[in-house]
């Protein structure tokens, strides 16, 4: 006999008559495609009682409803932005403020002029060579402390890099695997079903 003359769904869902059901249940014992078909319908049975029940959802909100419409400060504040002549009035009245406020403001008193004191020197030293070698000194741990912050920054952007090619990877194989799980699944049931039994 032929795996074809077998209904496993039937068998599966308690339909075939008793004889019927008898002789599918011995072919079962000795063919290990049609075993491995009953046993991925109750993997799906299985599948489908574990998914909780869920209510759908009482209403749908629509753009129109009260819920969306913008408050009373948040309309004033878009009819002020969104009207020129407000805002030109709004931009007028503000400068006015600020010219106001300037020519109210007492006028600084004058600071006095400090005497300046000349640095003792040492004699014979130059003050040009230490500048210099201050300045390099400076700039040299700037450099260091640029060149740690840079590799910080590097290594983030690498890590962060590399997770996102994981990631890319990741949905690159399951939109690969879909259309093997696809054909599987519609082989399966042409088979099941009676289809191409090659």
């Amino acid at each position: 006999m032929n795996c074809a003359d077998f209904e496993i769904r039937d068998y599966f869902l308690d339909e075939l008559p008793e004889e019927e059901r008898r002789r599918t249940a011995r072919h079962l014992h000795s063919c290990s495609g049609c075993s491995a078909e009953l046993d991925q319908l109750r993997h799906l049975r299985f599948a489908l009682e574990s998914i909780p029940d869920q209510e759908p959802p009482q209403r749908i909100g629509f753009v129109s409803d009260k819920v969306f419409e913008p408050s009373g400060p948040r309309r004033a504040w878009a009819a002020l932005w969104n009207s020129a002549p407000r805002l030109g009035f709004a931009s007028a009245a503000m400068l006015s403020a600020a010219l106001v406020t300037f020519s109210l403001r007492p006028a600084p008193s004058p600071v006095p002029a400090r005497p300046v004191i000349a640095a003792a020197q040492p004699a014979g030293v130059e003050i040009a060579p230490l500048i210099d070698q201050a300045v390099r000194k400076a700039v040299a741990d700037t450099e260091v402390r640029q060149q740690k912050r840079t590799e910080l920054l590097l290594s983030a952007l690498e890590r962060k890099h590399e997770m996102q090619q994981r990631a890319l990877m990741r949905n690159v194989s399951d939109y690969l695997i879909m259309p093997q799980k696809r054909f599987m699944v519609s082989r399966a049931s042409s088979l099941t079903y009676g289809g191409d039994t090659q």
